[in-house]
């Protein structure tokens, strides 16, 4: 029976993760959970699940679900909290595999720990190998443990790349739903509202990741994971817009041919794949040929959608480029739900920060940490040059 732990236990791939290890009893047991804030979620996941260890946000709300599972009469379950909480989870020494669903650089901490006390882990959380890929997987190596993708498309390239060796892979292709501006025109971009940018098209999804789909910064996150996942050259990870999101990923071998992975859009199914792999289990999400009808594929605007371009010039930058891209990004968007800035301020805001990052090579979580607090605060001050402007008049991003 394989022992998980789950970073995010209470966000959408924590509650999946959960939803899988019901659905094979006999497979799987919970020993540790990373709940995060959601207090009332992680007392129901507790009592549920009865996991060894259990971590919350901060002190004052462990004290709380303490005191309330004592009072439920469950006493076989330890309470922690804080980011040291989360590496607990992330390192308790009965767990065989991690699932790391905490969005954010909130989870890069545990989830490099845990692969350096030799665990398994399944990715799920984009951002960590955004930041701190070329640490993570250098140390996977080290430790001769995979990291198992759990993003649908990553996932899919994964089971493609069973098909043949990595020295036979030409170009590896990640299919983009478009979001919801994808036939708007640019020329419009300016009056786009924040209820219109989380209309997204196909997927219902946190607000970050909503609007990073809608601007493709989703995309170019993960042209970033597939590099440091698959190890590939920049020039090796394509973007193609595929609105019926049906095809997940596709891979080009050198000999002309292309394996596709189809299934149905359920993030259960790459869960399971990544916590039962290499093996392959019945399942009951089966997707419908007769669903194949009519599929699109349409080659992604730069002009329109800069912040995809971004992603592609900080990974061949490299170090703290990337840091800095995902800082900015977290925090441009942000301030764009909150009204401060408008959507076509976002790439703007990430263009300034990542010009203000010096590209440097990477030696530490700790000064991974440090990049992402300094591009955070130049990313709130580039934020407070756009609110005290109208941006009448003023230059748009350069041309991509």
């Amino acid at each position: 029976m394989k022992q998980i732990a789950i970073l995010g236990s209470t966000g959408s791939i924590g509650r999946s993760t959960l939803s899988v290890v019901e659905t094979y009893p006999e497979r799987f047991e919970i020993v540790a959970l990373a709940a995060g804030k959601n207090l009332e979620a992680a007392f129901v996941q507790s009592q549920r699940w009865k996991p060894r260890l259990i971590s919350v946000a901060n002190e004052k709300d462990a004290e709380i679900l303490s005191a309330r599972l004592k009072a439920a009469g469950i006493d076989g379950t330890e309470v922690t909290s804080g980011p040291s909480g989360a590496v607990r989870v992330a390192t308790h020494p009965h767990v065989d595999f991690v699932v790391s669903a905490i969005v954010g650089v909130a989870g890069l901490e545990a989830t490099y720990e845990a692969v350096r006390a030799g665990k398994t882990v399944g990715l799920a959380n984009k951002e960590c190998l955004v930041a701190a890929g070329e640490l993570i997987t250098a140390e996977a190596r080290r430790q001769g443990k995979p990291l198992l993708p759990i993003d649908s498309e990553h996932n899919a390239v994964h089971q493609c790349l069973r098909g043949g060796t990595m020295q036979e892979v030409q170009s590896i292709w990640l299919t983009a739903s478009g979001g919801p501006f994808l036939h708007k025109p640019k020329a419009e971009f300016f009056r786009i509202t924040v209820e219109e940018a989380l209309n997204h098209p196909t997927w219902k999804m946190g607000n970050r990741i909503t609007i990073d789909s809608a601007t493709l910064m989703n995309k170019g996150f993960e042209v970033i994971e597939a590099c440091r996942l698959f190890n590939l050259a920049p020039n090796q990870v394509r973007v193609v817009v595929h609105p019926q999101s049906t095809v997940h990923s596709l891979v080009e071998f050198v000999d002309g041919s292309i394996l596709a992975q189809f299934s149905v859009t359920d993030m259960r199914l790459p869960i399971l794949y990544a916590l039962t792999y290499p093996e392959r289990v019945a399942s009951s999400m089966h997707l419908s040929v007769m669903d194949l009808r009519h599929l699109d594929f349409i080659p992604p605007d730069m002009g329109k959608f800069p912040c995809l371009q971004l992603a592609y010039e900080a990974l061949e930058a490299g170090g703290g480029k990337t840091v800095a891209l995902n800082a900015a990004d977290e925090i441009a968007v942000a301030c764009f739900l909150e009204g401060k800035i408008g959507f076509e301020d976002i790439p703007r805001v990430i263009y300034e920060v990542i010009a203000a990052t010096e590209a440097g090579q990477l030696e530490s979580i700790s000064q991974v940490l440090e990049i992402d607090q300094e591009a955070r605060r130049v990313a709130r001050e580039k934020v407070r040059q756009f609110e005290r402007s109208t941006l009448v008049g003023q230059p748009a991003l350069r041309e991509q």
